[in-house]
């Protein structure tokens, strides 16, 4: 292609540049370019399709201007061009000065300015007084609205609402520009000393038009290096509120330059209620606005809310019919277990998971509680301290996201009601009145027989997959015989459901015996019961009712789930583990990347040498010194001093680290998803901004306020 262009060009003096001189030292302008053939992803970038070729030339207006210093040479040389030795040095001097410039640009080849190109002025025209005064006064304005996004200041200051009538209060944006110009900003001063106090000093408008090029500026930061690595893969974290509208956040994994692998939030995206709308905006969101290439895209992953998977299902669907490289894989951040609970198709499981949350969270707002609960759980475990102190210690933890949340939950449900009752039956001045309200309402829904029987089959069903779960969370060898052990796991299940009868009588009777224990009536649920309308069946039991509309479906559904989130892709990737010397080890050095590789063979750099170079690889740990340890993590083998000699293997080890279910293994690099966690705890809903957020979120990225400056004035002149 880079010839290609050196032919349109008829620049018979790149003719004998190889590509790699051409893509670093040469540029070419945008308005060479057919419009198709440019992508205009956003104001900061202007990308070439990968097919763009320059057509648009006009050989024949230097003729007219024959001493413009802005002309290009052409195989054609005419006679006036090269009429003097004068002309022609300065035509020499020109180009030296041009090549200089170009060289010292490290964009892509297919970025391209839009900018004038070749025929515009060198010169920077100095900027009038005005002028540099303007500057000044917006690089303070974005100076006040990046410190408060690093802050958490929202926007607003008082509610309207509160005030009287007739009272103007200043915004915290207007607080803050009127707390500088106290201090001494000469600029701001000069611009308002004749302002009323009682007029916005920048409309709700222009604030907003600056926090956009503030949250692109600082995104781009992150997506240049991305971009930089080629290799990227895509998360997304459950469903938030953002200001009464459903956003999706979006993490993006990929490894820098010093060999680390990180995962940084990027922004939200606004959440569709039609999977196929939300699909088509994902996609256009992640290639048009942010611009990545999906093609380099290797791995997706969605955390998700309960009723939200089966959407999400249809997104990573659609990007694997477009992108078959994109593995969709469950997400190193949270438990297999949580993950397919949260994916089952039935209400009552939703509601279940729901209820829990909102358990958890009522004890965790009060440490009295927590202390109370102590209590009634001492006294239920009089006879199994050990049993007792465990369970004590898991209540002051997240045990929501567990592999064994269920498990939890049923040994603690006696002490959690008792619990509950006795805070709601007390009338003393001990507890407030939201948290009587709120023990009354829990009491209720863990009472509900519709809810003991959900917790007790999730529980039972979700055993099978508890150690294979906890195992794609462990070492890397871990992962790797993990992905060895599906085969067994499903096996266990498909034989549950050829036996559901038996398992589900099984299950039946442990929810029974829960509910009796808990003084609990075994009955249909209500809403089953008012929808019949008289029509009920009488042969139709409890234990009917809930094996045709929980057990079925719930063992069906994760059956299926697992051969959707495992596909073949998938577990061929993880095969590829092996590669890491400590899992070469355990295997005692016999393994067969090579089969497994083949899905990544265009992700090499010499593939052909992949079958000798694995070879070298296997040696070199085989016969390695006695004192020298196996690196147990890609983490530990891509920071090896010698790894670049294994060019392969360094790629091989890049993309597989990428995939979500690899967990981050520095922690220092996975900050992003902790940091939007506490963004949205410790943020109200109505005060949160996607625009702050990001600024919050990526607090140590260092920005540019020239170019925040320069753009807000290039988009709003």
């Amino acid at each position: 292609r880079c010839q290609r262009w050196v032919e349109n060009c008829r620049r018979a003096d790149l003719e004998d540049k190889t590509p790699d001189q051409l893509n670093k030292h040469y540029r070419l302008c945008a308005k060479h370019f057919e419009t198709s053939m440019i992508c205009r992803s956003s104001p900061y970038r202007t990308v070439l399709r990968d097919n763009a070729v320059p057509t648009i030339f006009d050989l024949t207006s230097h003729l007219n201007n024959p001493h413009s210093r802005h002309r290009k040479r052409i195989k054609e040389l005419s006679e006036d061009e090269i009429r003097t030795l004068k002309q022609q040095k300065i035509d020499d001097a020109f180009e030296r000065k041009q090549a200089t410039q170009e060289s010292n640009e490290n964009n892509e080849q297919n970025t391209v300015s839009e900018e004038g190109g070749e025929e515009q002025e060198e010169k920077t025209i100095p900027l009038t007084l005005e002028e540099r005064e303007n500057k000044d006064y917006l690089k303070s304005l974005f100076e006040i609205l990046i410190l408060m996004g690093k802050q958490n200041i929202p926007l607003d200051g008082h509610n309207i609402d509160e005030l009287p009538e007739g009272i103007f209060t200043s915004d915290n944006f207007q607080a803050l520009l009127e707390y500088r110009i106290n201090g001494g900003d000469e600029v701001l001063r000069k611009r308002f000393e004749m302002t009323a106090v009682n007029l916005e000093y920048c409309s709700k408008t222009q604030q907003k038009q600056m926090l956009e090029i503030c949250e692109n500026c600082v995104r781009e930061e992150t997506l240049r290096e991305v971009r930089d690595s080629h290799f990227f893969s895509i998360v997304t974290d459950e469903v938030v509120d953002i200001a009464g509208e459903e956003h999706l956040p979006v993490l993006v994994r990929f490894v820098d330059e010093s060999h680390n692998l990180r995962e940084e939030f990027i922004g939200f995206l606004p959440y569709e209620a039609d999977p196929e709308i939300l699909a088509v905006k994902f996609h256009a969101t992640i290639t048009e606005k942010w611009g990545l290439n999906m093609e380099y895209c290797r791995g997706q992953a969605y955390i998700v809310s309960s009723g939200f998977a089966s959407k999400m299902k249809v997104v990573a669907t659609r990007l694997l019919e477009k992108y078959p490289q994109a593995v969709y894989t469950l997400c190193s951040s949270c438990a297999l277990n949580v993950w397919l609970a949260k994916s089952v198709p039935v209400v009552g499981v939703s509601i279940a998971l729901g209820t829990i949350e909102e358990v958890c969270c009522l004890f965790n707002q009060s440490p009295q509680l927590l202390v109370e609960l102590d209590n009634t759980i001492s006294a239920l475990f009089q006879d199994n301290n050990e049993k007792g102190n465990e369970l004590k210690k898991i209540c002051r933890s997240q045990w929501t996201g567990r592999h064994d949340t269920f498990e939890v939950l049923v040994d603690l449900l006696q002490a959690l009601v008792l619990c509950l009752d006795a805070v709601s039956s007390d009338f003393s001045v001990r507890w407030n009145n939201f948290i009587v309200g709120r023990a009354f309402v829990l009491s209720s829904a863990l009472t509900d027989f519709d809810f003991i029987v959900t917790i007790v089959i999730m529980k039972n069903v979700l055993s099978f997959t508890r150690a294979f779960g906890k195992n794609l969370q462990g070492q890397t060898s871990d992962v790797f015989f993990a992905a060895g052990s599906l085969t067994a796991v499903l096996h266990s299940l498909n034989e549950v459901m050829e036996n559901i009868e038996v398992y589900h009588e099984f299950w039946f009777e442990e929810a029974t015996n829960l509910a009796t224990k808990l003084d609990v009536q075994i009955k249909l649920p209500g809403k089953f019961l008012r929808a019949q309308q008289g029509n009920f069946d009488p042969d139709m039991t409890s234990e009917n009712y809930y094996k045709e509309i929980l057990s079925v479906p719930t063992v069906e559904h994760i059956i299926q789930e697992l051969k959707d989130i495992f596909s073949e892709q998938h577990l061929k990737a993880l095969k590829c583990l092996s590669l890491v010397p400590s899992v070469m080890g355990q295997l005692k050095f016999n393994t067969s990347e090579e089969h497994h590789a083949d899905m990544f063979k265009n992700d090499l750099p010499n593939p052909d040498t992949l079958s000798a170079e694995l070879h070298c690889w296997r040696i070199k740990w085989k016969h390695r010194g006695k004192d020298i340890e196996l690196p147990a993590t890609i983490y530990e083998a891509l920071h090896l001093p010698d790894i670049k000699f294994f060019p392969n293997v360094y790629a091989l080890l890049k993309v597989l680290c990428l995939l979500p279910v690899m967990k981050v293994e520095n922690e220092k690099y996975g900050l992003g998803r902790k940091r939007l966690k506490a963004y949205l705890k410790n943020t109200l809903t109505g005060q949160r901004s996607s625009n702050l957020a990001l600024l919050n979120i990526n607090i140590d990225i260092k920005y540019d306020l020239d170019l925040m400056v320069d753009t807000y004035i290039k988009l709003y002149p």
